[in-house]
């Protein structure tokens, strides 16, 4: 069966998306850009090629899809600004493989702009054909919230910017095949500037509660409280919850090095989560000094190392930073995580504790950094012997809190 759409790009951003087209009964195409694309489990895959996906032999098959979206990962690189080198790669292949009248889409991570200056020359360039004319350009954010049952692509509603306003009808015809929603935005630029604010949005937001919590601590005060009373304001109030540090492959942007701007709040939310996981050695440390104990030679238990609650993804994890700096401490370091059978740190692998009741009647500190859902924390707060809760997960007054 030949597909109608190609997902070119197989990690957390596409394989969603494959998902989500697959069981709207779209016959899908997946493409890998590189070693670093995310994978299927065998069931997911099984259920997958069972209801019309399937995995391109090669870039050939590109040619022949009605609708191919890009979903490269665009990391941030070394001087700060994104890597757009996988979605070079991605259109490239394309361009040689562009028909006519085909629909290209972007939703890669990107800064404002990169749409019409940077994808559209490669296409027209690559294929001998015109963007607007010859074939459909058009970007949309993607938003994808990894574990998220309540919100999924099917209602989710996705933002179209096109190109032309032909461009933006054609990619808007694709997504309502897949979700309730489709919002249009004026253009290329208007879209990609709403993912730049979304993600923007929680990194501030995140980064002043984080403030709030070292506040609270100092204070007295018992910031979890402070927001389960907040949170019952029906206006001007979104709950936002302190942690260790914020993970997550949506990399905050501050268009330094783009537009010659800064957004400075943006830049210093950067500084403020950069800083939790050396919050949490300084609140471990100090823990540790007042029951009499060193942090070198102390047994500290690190419980969840994703970024994210029952899910395996380690992705800008601060777990790695926490352990880090531990060693560096001179700290015995072990962890428990159900989702992440084996752990390196510094290419050094970290022991794994077969039973976290047991590992926290052990360790001299434990710090629950992630609360998946299979963790009892009820009977953890009675078993640890001295218990940092960096999530607000445990009981009142059962642990030390953030």
């Amino acid at each position: 069966m030949p597909a109608d759409l190609a997902v070119i790009g197989l990690g957390h951003l596409g394989l969603p998306l494959a998902q989500a087209a697959v069981a709207a009964g779209i016959p899908t195409l997946g493409y890998k850009t590189g070693p670093e694309a995310g994978s299927l489990t065998a069931a997911e895959l099984r259920r997958m090629l069972s209801r019309g996906f399937r995995t391109a032999v090669g870039p050939a098959e590109l040619g022949r899809v009605r609708t191919a979206v890009i979903c490269a990962p665009t990391p941030r690189g070394a001087d700060g600004t994104l890597d757009l080198s996988q979605v070079e790669a991605a259109a490239r292949t394309l361009a040689a493989r562009l028909r006519p009248h085909t629909t290209v889409i972007l939703e890669s991570p990107v800064q404002p702009g990169t749409t019409e200056e940077f994808l559209r020359p490669l296409l027209e360039e690559g294929s001998g054909l015109r963007a607007g004319r010859d074939f459909h350009l058009a970007y949309s954010p993607s938003r994808v919230d990894p574990g998220n049952r309540d919100f999924t692509p099917a209602n989710t509603p996705k933002v179209i910017g096109g190109l032309t306003p032909a461009c933006t009808e054609s990619a808007a015809a694709f997504y309502s095949r897949l979700t309730d929603k489709v919002v249009r935005a004026r253009g290329p630029r208007e879209a990609e500037t709403v993912q730049l604010l979304e993600t923007n949005f929680r990194h501030v937001n995140i980064a002043l509660v984080n403030e709030m919590a070292v506040l609270c601590n100092d204070l007295g005060v018992d910031l979890w409280d402070v927001i389960r009373c907040a949170e019952t304001k029906p206006f001007g109030f979104q709950a936002f919850r302190p942690g260790p540090g914020v993970g997550g492959h949506a990399v905050p942007q501050d268009l330094h090095g783009h537009s010659g701007r800064t957004l400075r709040m943006v830049e210093l939310a950067q500084q403020v989560n950069n800083h939790m996981p050396q919050y949490v050695i300084q609140r471990a440390a100090t823990l540790l000094n007042e029951h009499g104990k060193s942090a070198r030679g102390a047994r500290v238990l690190l419980l969840g190392v994703t970024y994210k609650p029952d899910l395996a993804d380690q992705q800008g994890s601060p777990a790695q930073e926490i352990a880090i700096r531990l060693m560096e401490l001179g700290a015995s370091v072990s962890y428990h995580d159900p989702h992440v059978p084996s752990w390196s740190v510094l290419d050094r692998p970290v022991p794994r504790a077969d039973s976290f009741y047991e590992a926290a009647a052990d360790a001299d500190l434990t710090i629950l950094l992630q609360q998946h859902r299979t963790y009892d924390l009820q009977g953890l707060s009675v078993k640890a012997q001295l218990l940092l809760d960096t999530r607000g997960a445990t009981p009142t007054g059962a642990a030390h809190r953030l």
